[in-house]
C-alpha cells in the first residue's frame, strides 16, 4: 500500500521553498478567486506575495468558517499524565538530557487532576507524555483512560508514535483522537533537533498518521513546530501530508494546529521567527484550503492574539492550560513543558468568546453516535 513517505519522496525541500517564494500577486489573486483550491493556491496564499491581501483572506475565512462550523468555539483542557522522555530535544522541556524533577501521575493523582478540571466545566480532553516507552507505554494509557472515561464525552492523546494494533487497541478503549506533530518536515535538518532517542528516527514519525488511519481513529491531529525552519516550507509539507490523509482515510476527521516555540526549562531556540501577521496568514490559507479541518490554537498564544484570531477561522482552544504532570492540582511547580501565554482561567476565555458573539461549546459529541 502507498504511504504519505511515498508521497514525500517526490519532494524536494529547496523546490519547494523556491516556488513559494516566487508566487506572485497574480497568483494568489487567481487563488482567492478560486471555488475549488489547490496545494499550488495553498503556496501562493503563504507566500510574501500574499502579504498585502491578508485582510481579504481573513475576510473569506471568517464566512467559510461560518458557514460550515457556525459561531462555535470548542473548548477543551491538556492534561500532562507524565514529564518522563527518553528523547533529547533541542526545544522541549521535557528532553533527556534536562537534569528536572520527573514525575508520572498514579491513579490517584490522576483522579485528583480530573476533580479540578471538571470543575471548570470541561468535557474535553488531551492526555499528554513525554515519551518514555518504559514508563508511559500501552498499558499505562489503557488504564489512564479507564480511569478518566466516566468523566469526559471526549478524550484525545498526544503521546510518542505507536503502533496500528496499539492506536485500534487505545481506539477501542474510547479515545476519539490523536495529535501528532512532525515539528520539522525538513529531513536534513530534523536530526539537528532530535538528537537521541526514537523521536530521532524521522521516517518512522513521518508514518504515524498511516498507522493512526489504518487503526480507524476517528480524528488525526496534524502540526508542525513554527519556528524551527521556514514555516512556509514546512507548512506546504503539513498540507501535502493533511491532503494525502483525508484522500486516503476519508472517513477521518482532521485537525490542525499553530505551535509556535516557546521558552521552556533549558531552552533557547526559535531559528525562523513568525509574527503575528503571518499566522493569522497562515491560519486563513489553511481554511481557505481546506473547508472541514478544523483549526486549534493553545494557550500559548497571547490573550489579545486569541481574542482576534477566534473569529478568522479557529474552531478549538485551550483554556486554563497547565503543561506539567500534576499542573492543576497535584504538583504545581513540577516542569513544564514550555511556558503558556494566555494565563486567563477558563471561565474568562468562555466570557470573552461569548461577548464576541460566538458558544463556548464544552461537549459537540458524544459516544452514543
Amino acid at each position: 500500500m502507498k504511504q504519505f513517505r511515498d508521497i514525500y519522496d517526490q519532494y524536494s525541500w529547496d523546490e519547494v521553498k523556491t516556488s513559494i517564494l516566487a508566487k506572485t500577486s497574480k497568483d494568489v489573486e487567481a487563488a482567492l478567486a478560486a471555488t475549488h483550491r489547490t496545494l499550488e493556491d495553498f503556496k501562493a496564499l503563504i507566500s510574501p506575495a500574499a502579504t498585502p491581501y491578508v485582510e481579504e483572506m481573513a475576510q473569506l475565512s471568517h464566512r467559510i468558517t461560518q458557514k460550515r462550523f457556525g459561531k462555535t468555539i470548542q473548548l477543551f483542557a491538556p492534561m500532562y499524565l507524565s514529564n518522563e522522555c527518553n528523547n533529547i530535544c533541542t526545544y522541549c522541556g521535557f528532553s533527556l538530557d534536562n537534569k528536572i524533577k520527573r514525575k508520572t501521575l498514579t491513579a490517584a493523582e490522576i483522579l485528583q487532576e480530573i476533580n479540578v478540571i471538571k470543575q471548570h466545566g470541561f468535557n474535553h480532553i488531551l492526555l499528554v507524555t513525554g515519551e518514555s516507552n518504559h514508563t508511559v507505554h500501552v498499558d499505562y494509557f489503557l488504564k489512564a483512560i479507564e480511569i478518566i472515561k466516566p468523566h469526559f464525552a471526549n478524550i484525545s492523546i498526544e503521546v510518542q508514535p505507536l503502533t496500528q494494533d496499539e492506536y485500534a487497541q487505545l481506539q477501542g478503549a474510547g479515545i476519539y483522537s490523536v495529535l501528532v506533530y512532525q515539528e520539522t518536515y525538513h529531513k536534513e535538518k530534523y536530526k539537528d533537533y532530535h538528537v537521541k532517542g526514537k523521536k530521532s528516527n524521522f521516517y518512522y514519525r513521518l508514518e504515524t498518521p498511516d498507522r493512526i488511519g489504518l487503526s480507524g481513529m476517528h480524528k488525526i491531529g496534524l502540526a508542525v513546530l513554527l519556528g524551527l525552519e521556514d514555516w512556509r516550507t514546512d507548512s506546504f509539507f503539513c498540507a501535502l501530508h493533511l491532503d494525502y490523509l483525508q484522500k486516503t482515510y476519508w472517513q477521518t476527521k482532521y485537525s490542525v494546529a499553530f505551535p509556535r516555540i516557546r521558552p521552556a526549562e533549558g531552552v533557547d531556540i526559535a531559528n525562523y521567527h513568525i509574527n503575528d501577521k503571518e499566522l493569522v496568514q497562515l491560519l486563513c490559507a489553511y481554511r481557505l484550503l481546506n473547508e472541514d479541518v478544523e483549526i486549534s490554537i493553545s494557550t500559548r498564544e497571547t490573550e489579545i492574539f486569541r481574542n482576534n484570531i477566534m473569529k478568522l477561522g479557529t474552531t478549538t482552544m485551550s483554556a486554563g492550560s497547565k503543561t506539567n504532570p500534576g499542573g492543576y492540582s497535584v504538583d504545581e511547580d513540577s516542569l513544564e513543558q514550555f511556558e503558556i501565554s494566555d494565563e486567563r482561567t477558563p471561565a474568562e476565555v468562555a466570557a470573552v468568546i461569548t461577548a464576541n458573539g460566538y458558544q463556548p461549546v464544552w461537549k459537540d459529541w458524544d459516544k452514543i453516535f
